[in-house]
């Protein structure tokens, strides 16, 4: 483990999730045969200090809004989060394109969960047999 001194205090160093890291979870994700989502791509993101970071973008027929999924900042306590960008536009669908805009929106929440549960098993398995700032 890396520690990086701070005022009166130790700060964890943690690892990021790469687009490569992304990337193979995405495609673990359907592999498993879960409902497919019918656009899903991991695009570069501009990380802190030029890292390697991703961010996984989806589109959904009949719906022109960008969506992505993003895990929360290095170090923080939340959990993945989903993104509806704004629209300027209304837009009117029927009732069979509602139908299969909720099997999409069920598979985006669906592979949400799952990148939270592969980001907290990859700092599980980043902090097993590290020493804690208490070791020390």
């Amino acid at each position: 483990m890396i520690f990086v001194s701070g005022p009166a205090s130790w700060r964890w160093k943690l690892p990021f999730r790469t687009l490569i890291i992304l990337q193979s979870w995405v495609d673990e994700f359907g592999d498993r045969g879960a409902p497919a989502l019918s656009s899903i791509r991991v695009i570069p993101q501009d990380g802190a200090a030029g890292a390697d970071t991703g961010l996984v973008a989806v589109r959904i027929p009949d719906s022109p809004t960008v969506i992505y999924i993003e895990p929360p900042p290095r170090g923080s306590p939340l959990e993945w989060t989903i993104t509806f960008e704004p629209r300027e536009e209304a837009v009117t669908l029927g009732a069979h394109a509602v139908a299969r805009m909720a099997v999409e929106v069920t598979a985006l929440a669906d592979l949400c969960m799952f990148l939270q549960q592969k980001s907290e098993a990859f700092l599980a398995e980043y902090h097993r047999d590290r020493p804690t700032p208490s070791d020390s």
